[in-house]
């Protein structure tokens, strides 16, 4: 077995250390960013547009019934030309109320869509934030304690004459 270890540089294990410091901090802001993106893209689904089509509905389907009574009055009262006008008005809000429900089928097909695709891809997004957040600071530590292990050891055991020989660094 031999007197010494072979030990170039502690300074690259030091280096390499903060380096990965830097790294996870950015992985896990990316990580996080990742997660965040993906529930305001839920939310905006299920709450802002699924609520804004709704309520088109309605109105569009206020409008429409608006529309009908007018109609029914204008037949009653015989005024042909005004029956016809009132009948395209019934028509384009029928057409109106057909497009908010087509919106909104449309908004909850992407949103099922997007749970169903996301879903599986967020389970690996959090299985990787937990092995950044929780086993990498480990081997940060680790690494930490190995460079002043080795600091140490140079330390006590200074190469022939109390020079260290060249390329080994503290």
């Amino acid at each position: 077995m031999a007197e010494r270890a072979q030990v170039t540089s502690v300074e690259a294990i030091a280096a390499f250390r903060s380096n990965l410091i830097v790294y996870l901090a950015k992985a896990r802001g990316a990580v996080d960013e990742i997660s965040g993106e993906v529930l305001r893209a839920r939310r905006w689904l299920e709450d802002d547009r699924q609520r804004h089509w709704k309520q088109e509905l309605r109105i569009r389907g206020r409008k429409l019934e608006e529309a009908r009574n007018e109609l029914s009055t204008a037949q009653l009262s015989n005024l042909k030309t005004g029956s016809s006008l009132h009948l395209a008005a019934v028509q384009r809000a029928e057409r109106a109320v057909r497009e908010a429900e087509a919106k909104l089928i449309v908004i909850k097909k992407w949103d099922r869509d997007l749970e169903n695709k996301s879903e599986p891809l967020l389970k690996q997004t959090n299985q990787l934030h937990n092995f950044l957040t929780t086993e990498m600071p480990g081997a940060v530590e680790q690494l930490g304690q190995i460079v002043a292990l080795l600091e140490a050891y140079a330390d006590v055991h200074p190469a022939p004459g109390g020079r260290r020989p060249e390329g080994e660094h503290a």
